[in-house]
């Protein structure tokens, strides 16, 4: 099962952490983790709701380009430029209940129907408790949790 630290958070929530390089490294020494990524005036750029982490090319291609980093393209550049990955995963999405991954992954919206192929995205904005079995992986703010309740 991949568990997926959601912008880099592994116990709760810290916005103001959100993307940044060091939080996201850091995450990934223990998860995968799953970048908000944008392409803007032909520069990369780590961040939520804007373009806030400039991220040099050579060294996002040498240290993101792995298995552990899932992109989720915050805007058509970044979804385009994205293949150039080829280990990462990529996506875009925004309101969908489902999205598919470059890696045929089915990258699933909270509270949204799941299957072997998911990755339960927050479960933690489920409304009812569910038992997370029979899923590719779960993306949260709380991975760190997850990751004990669910091996």
């Amino acid at each position: 099962m991949f568990f997926i630290s959601h912008r880099g958070n592994i116990d709760g929530k810290i916005t103001q952490f959100e993307n940044s390089i060091d939080y996201i490294l850091t995450a990934s020494e223990n998860y995968d983790v799953e970048i908000d990524i944008w392409f803007y005036k032909n520069n990369f750029y780590f961040g939520h709701d804007e373009p806030k982490y400039l991220i040099d090319r050579s060294y996002l291609k040498r240290t993101f380009d792995k298995k552990k980093f899932w992109f989720h393209a915050k805007n058509f550049e970044a979804l385009e430029k994205t293949f150039f990955f080829k280990k990462a995963n990529f996506f875009w999405h925004q309101n969908d209940d489902f999205t598919i991954t470059n890696k045929g992954y089915f990258w699933t919206y909270p509270s949204k129907q799941l299957s072997k192929k998911s990755i339960c995205v927050l479960p933690e904005a489920y409304t009812k408790k569910r038992k997370f079995k029979n899923l590719l992986g779960i993306c949260s703010d709380r991975i760190k949790y997850y990751k004990k309740h669910n091996n």
